[in-house]
C-alpha cells in the first residue's frame, strides 16, 4: 500500500455525515414499519396470515444479502455500492408508499431489503478504510455507533408521529429526501482510498451457499413462530441451513477468492464481536418487541407516546457511544467496554422484568437510561473491532459480518422470544381461573412478557461474557492504527 493511500481524506468528517444519514434511513426502516403496519393491514386488506411477511420479506433479503453486498462493495468500489444502494433504496420506498395491494407492499419491502444488503456493508467499510487515526477512528465510529443502536428506537418514534399524523404510507416516503441528500454527500464529499479494492473474480457458489442458507436459517425462526419450533417445516428449514451454512464453509476453504474469506471470523476478536453483538441484538429486540406492546396494549398509549416513550433510552444510547465510548476506546481495551455495556443493558433489562398492569411509566425510566447507556458503551467499540486488522480489501465483507449477525440475532430474537411468551400466556391462563376474563388476560399478557424479558436478561449476560473471553486484543495503539508499522493494512491493527 502506497503511503498516499494511507494519508486520511481531509473531506472524511463531511464524509461522515452522509455516510451515518444512509445508516440512520436503513437502521429506522427496521423499526419504523412496526408501528404503522396495524394502519397498513387495514387499508390493503393484508391477512393476518401475511401481515407478518411485511417484517419478514425485508429481513429475509437484508440477511441474505448482505455478505454478497460486502464484497460487491469490495469489488465494485464502496463509493460506487454505497451511491447504487441509496438510489436502490429510495425507489423501494417510494414502491411500499404506493402500494396498492399485498404484493405490491411484500415486493417494495424485499427490494428494500436488497438494495440495504448493498448500503450496509458499503457504508461500515468506508469508515474502515477512511479513519485509520486510532484517536479519529474511535470518535467516527463512536458516532456511528449511536446511530446503529439509536436508529431502532428512533423509527418507533418516527413511525408513531408519521402513522397517527400522516399515514403509514409516509412511513416509506420519509427514506427519499435521507436518500437523496445522502446521494449528494457521496458525490460531492465521499472519496474512497486507492488501492482498496477487491478485484478478485466473484465467488458464485459462496454467493448461493450463503444467501439460501441465511435466509432458510432466518425462515425458521419465523416459520417456528408460526408453525411451533416441532413442525416438519420448521425442522427442516433448519436441517437445510446447517447443510448449506456448512458447505458453505467447506467451499470458502477451497477456491482460491472467497466470498468470505474464513481469515474474517475465526480471527478470536472479530469472531468475539459478531458471537456477542447477535447476541445483545436477540436481548434488545426482546425489548422493542414486548415493552411497545405493553405500552400499547396493557397501558393504553398511543402510537406517538409509544415511539415518544423510548426516547429516554435513545439519549442514553447517544451518550453511551459519544461520551463513553468514544472517550474510553483509545485508553482502555474494547472488552472493558463491550461487556460491562453488556451487563449495564442487562441490569435495564431486569428492571423491565417487574411490571405489572398498574405499572407507571417513571418505574421504567431508569431501565431505559441504563439500556441506552449499556447498549452505546458497547456499540462502539463493537463497530469499530467489526474491521479489527482485515486487510482493506476485505474491509466490505468484514462489515457485512457484523450486519449479518445483527439481522440473524433481530429475526432469531424476534421468533425465540415470542415463542417463549405464548407459551408463557397460554400457560398463566390454563392455571388461573378466577376473576374477570379480561383482567385475567391482561395479566396473562404481562406475565408472557416478563417471562420473555428474563429470557433477554440472560442472553445480554451471555452476550457480556462471551465478549469478555474472546475479545483479548488490547487499547488502540495509535502508532500501529496509522499504518506506519504495517504496508499491508490501512485498517487499523490493536496492539496485543
Amino acid at each position: 500500500m502506497s503511503e498516499t493511500a494511507l494519508q486520511p481524506d481531509p473531506r472524511r468528517w463531511k464524509a461522515l455525515i452522509f455516510i451515518g444519514l444512509a445508516q440512520l434511513m436503513v437502521v429506522l426502516d427496521a423499526t419504523v414499519v412496526n408501528i404503522a403496519l396495524p394502519s397498513a393491514q387495514a387499508d390493503l386488506h393484508i391477512s393476518d396470515g401475511n401481515r407478518q411477511w411485511v417484517i419478514t420479506a425485508y429481513a429475509l433479503a437484508f440477511g441474505g444479502l448482505l455478505l454478497f453486498g460486502g464484497r460487491i462493495a469490495d469489488l465494485w468500489g464502496r463509493k460506487r455500492t454505497f451511491t447504487v444502494g441509496l438510489i436502490g433504496f429510495a425507489l423501494a420506498s417510494a414502491i411500499g408508499g404506493m402500494a396498492a395491494n399485498t404484493g405490491m407492499l411484500l415486493g417494495a419491502r424485499a427490494l428494500q431489503g436488497v438494495f440495504g444488503a448493498l448500503l450496509a456493508p458499503a457504508a461500515l467499510s468506508l469508515l474502515a478504510v477512511m479513519f485509520t487515526d486510532a484517536k479519529e477512528r474511535a470518535k467516527a465510529f463512536g458516532i456511528y455507533g449511536a446511530i446503529a443502536g439509536g436508529g431502532g428506537a428512533i423509527g418507533l418514534i418516527l413511525g408513531g408521529l408519521l402513522t397517527e399524523y400522516l399515514n403509514w404510507r409516509w412511513t416509506f416516503y420519509v427514506n427519499i429526501p435521507f436518500a437523496l441528500v445522502a446521494v449528494a454527500g457521496a458525490v460531492l464529499v465521499i472519496r474512497e482510498p486507492v488501492g482498496s479494492q477487491n478485484r478478485n473474480r466473484l465467488d458464485i457458489p459462496g454467493v448461493l451457499l450463503v444467501t439460501t442458507g441465511l435466509v432458510s436459517l432466518v425462515y425458521g425462526f419465523t416459520r417456528a413462530e408460526s408453525h411451533g419450533w416441532t413442525s416438519a417445516s420448521t425442522v427442516g428449514l433448519f436441517v437445510a441451513a446447517a447443510v448449506l451454512l456448512l458447505a458453505f464453509v467447506l467451499v470458502e476453504s477451497k477456491v482460491k477468492a472467497p466470498l468470505l474469506p474464513l481469515r474474517v471470523v475465526t480471527e478470536r476478536n472479530r469472531g468475539g464481536v459478531y458471537l456477542s453483538l447477535g447476541l445483545a441484538v436477540i436481548g434488545m429486540f426482546g425489548l422493542f418487541l414486548f415493552l411497545t406492546y405493553y405500552l400499547q396494549v396493557v397501558l393504553g398509549y398511543t402510537p406517538v407516546v409509544t415511539g415518544l416513550a423510548f426516547l429516554p433510552m435513545v439519549a442514553g444510547m447517544i451518550t453511551g457511544s459519544t461520551q463513553i465510548g468514544a472517550r474510553l476506546m483509545t485508553r482502555v481495551a474494547p472488552r472493558y467496554l463491550m461487556a460491562p455495556g453488556f451487563l449495564v443493558a442487562a441490569l435495564g433489562m431486569l428492571i423491565f422484568t417487574r411490571i405489572g398492569i398498574s405499572t407507571s411509566y417513571w418505574e421504567l425510566l431508569p431501565g431505559l437510561i441504563l439500556m441506552g447507556l449499556g447498549m452505546g458503551t458497547a456499540f462502539m467499540p463493537a463497530m469499530s473491532m467489526a474491521t479489527h486488522g482485515v486487510k482493506p480489501q476485505d474491509a466490505g465483507v468484514a462489515s457485512a459480518m457484523v450486519n449479518t449477525s445483527q439481522q440473524v440475532g433481530g429475526a432469531i430474537g424476534t421468533a425465540l422470544l415470542n415463542t417463549i411468551a405464548t407459551s408463557a400466556f397460554t400457560a398463566y391462563l390454563t392455571s388461573h381461573h378466577e376473576g374477570p376474563e379480561q383482567l385475567i388476560k391482561l395479566q396473562a399478557m404481562v406475565h408472557s412478557y416478563s417471562t420473555a424479558i428474563w429470557w433477554s436478561v440472560g442472553i445480554l449476560v451471555l452476550a457480556a461474557g462471551i465478549a469478555f473471553t474472546l475479545i483479548n486484543t488490547g487499547r488502540p495503539d495509535a502508532h500501529q492504527a496509522s499504518g506506519a508499522d504495517s504496508d499491508e493494512l490501512a485498517v487499523p491493527v490493536m496492539a496485543h
